[in-house]
């Protein structure tokens, strides 16, 4: 069913909640085990390069499956099976409970990542079409918070349970939510009236989106060669931390400022995708990308000030919170509906390639130059990304949406 856009109340819909805790489940899993990455990763030696080719290489790897499973989704007209696959795949992440090397961490993240690949763009889809587009803002919004309670709970949980159980086990513990992922999927999860398209083929569709849209993606790609893993905080926290407080408490401190960015991007990301239905998204978005070549400058200069570690990492839960809710709303509003898994797939590529090179780099520059280097060159790609962004016309297509 279509709705016109002055049908805008009923934005809560029922897929709107289930992806809503869908995400919530999904992250609190998967986020549980990545706040103890980094400190697991140095008990086998690895550090900031192996830290951000793990990260890296995992985004990549999940590039190769988002656009041919969100083309597959438009195909097929169905949301439901691939979700339902790709958060299955996501809760392997509990296995990291048995690796013996580095290696074995890096395989494992890249199979979670290619089913987290597989489900992102789809489910972006799947809610844009779930809500009236007067709501895009609200509905990311919401799903953004819910999203990031989850990563709240997750690094909580391992906090607490960091210096009473071996990190092993608590990876396992990881397998407890992603197992209600896969349930909500199954029995909360309603398809959206879609027409099939089997004579769909992949590179047309992507030729046939339009280049107002391309170019909005390429801003949102510039800025992706900056925007490095969150978890290189951690370890900068971490390694500025441990001369003065000791490896174990700064590992503890370095967890907790990770909830902060955490709390940050959960308690501002309705408030901020309701904003954006009301304001100039292209413009909201901008800022958000402002505030996080900002943020990089300022971990330039920290020190092991707690007070300043805080706000860097406020300012890192801020940033994220407009992006991650202004980027998709404002994709929705330039994509036909027959085109929104094909184009939510675009968008995902670009994001995770450049995910990829951003980690890597950012390693390499922290490891063999140093690491001021590679902040600088964060804070300069996303900043010229924010004037990208700005220069590109972001007209809304018209403002109607399947439930």
């Amino acid at each position: 069913m279509l709705l016109n856009s002055k049908s805008n109340s009923k934005w809560l819909t029922r897929n709107v909640f289930a992806i809503g805790m869908l995400s919530l489940f999904s992250d609190m899993g998967h986020e549980l085990t990545t706040a103890i990455l980094p400190v697991f990763l140095v008990s086998f030696g690895g550090g900031a390069i192996a830290l951000g080719a793990i990260e890296g290489i995992s985004d990549a790897a999940s590039s190769l499956i988002k656009l041919w499973m969100s083309y597959h989704s438009d195909r097929i007209g169905k949301r439901k099976p691939i979700l339902a696959v790709g958060y299955f795949v996501t809760a392997m992440m509990g296995t990291l409970a048995f690796v013996s090397a580095w290696w074995q961490i890096l395989i494992i993240r890249v199979i979670a990542w290619i089913g987290r690949g597989a489900r992102g763009p789809v489910r972006d889809a799947l809610l844009s079409e779930s809500v009236p587009s007067a709501a895009h803002g609200r509905a990311f919004g919401f799903e953004g918070a819910m999203d990031t309670i989850g990563a709240i709970l997750g690094p909580a949980i391992a906090l607490s349970l960091l210096s009473i159980l071996p990190i092993r086990q608590i990876f396992l513990i990881s397998f407890i939510p992603g197992a209600i992922t896969i349930g909500i999927v199954l029995f909360g999860i309603q398809e959206t009236p879609l027409t099939p398209q089997p004579h769909l083929r992949m590179w047309s569709s992507l030729k046939g989106l339009s280049p107002q849209f391309w170019k909005y993606v390429l801003s949102v790609g510039v800025f992706g060669l900056g925007n490095f893993a969150h978890t290189l905080l951690v370890l900068r926290a971490i390694s500025i931390l441990t001369p003065h407080w000791g490896a174990v408490v700064a590992s503890q401190i370095g967890i907790g400022l990770y909830i902060v960015h955490n709390v940050i991007y959960a308690a501002a990301s309705y408030p901020i995708g309701a904003l954006g239905d009301r304001v100039n998204k292209k413009q909201l978005l901008a800022v958000g990308y402002a505030i996080f070549g900002m943020m990089c400058i300022g971990f330039v200069f920290a020190n092991e000030n707690l007070a300043l570690l805080s706000i860097l990492f406020i300012l890192s839960g801020l940033y994220i919170a407009i992006v991650d809710a202004m980027e998709r709303a404002l994709a929705a509003d330039l994509l036909p509906l027959d085109k929104r898994g094909i184009g939510y797939g675009a968008l995902a590529t670009i994001n995770s390639f450049g995910d990829l090179l951003s980690s890597i780099i950012v390693g390499l520059l922290w490891t063999k130059v140093s690491i001021a280097s590679g902040f600088y060159y964060s804070a300069t790609t996303t900043l010229i990304g924010a004037a990208f962004m700005l220069a590109v016309s972001t007209k809304p297509l018209e403002k109607e949406s399947a439930i």
